[in-house]
């Protein structure tokens, strides 16, 4: 059984910092694109950002470019989102989500905002 395991999220403040981890479990991907999505109270969930599966293609939502960084560690079947200057905005439930196939994985989720696999989520809170 395929397992996303998100960690990392929690209260803080604005202008702070927040790093997130999710780690995948269950089976052994290739070459599989993998993202993070957020869905804040009341609305719609939303990509945030997607990595392929050797880094070379990264992608990240308008709102958080300069903020926020997708990153990947394939031997540790990890992917990480570094958040930086967070604000009250970003607060929402973030979920990790997994891709599969080499060629169009990377484009579902990007274009499509589709994925195969989701963790179960982590709260990110950004308040006063």
């Amino acid at each position: 059984q395929v397992q996303l395991v998100e960690s990392g999220g929690g209260l803080v403040q604005p202008g702070g910092s927040l790093r997130l981890s999710c780690t995948t479990s269950g089976r052994t991907f290739s070459r599989h694109t993998m993202g993070w999505f957020r869905q804040a109270s009341g609305k719609e969930r939303e990509l945030v950002a997607a990595i392929s599966w050797s880094a070379d293609m990264t992608w990240h939502k308008d709102s958080v470019k300069g903020r926020f960084t997708i990153s990947r560690d394939n031997a540790k079947n990890t992917v990480y989102l570094q958040m930086n200057s967070l604000k009250p905005e970003d607060t929402a439930v973030y979920y990790c989500a997994v891709a599969e196939g080499y060629y169009d994985s990377y484009v579902r989720m990007t274009q499509s905002r589709t994925a195969d696999y989701w963790g179960q989520g982590t709260q990110v809170t950004v308040s006063s």
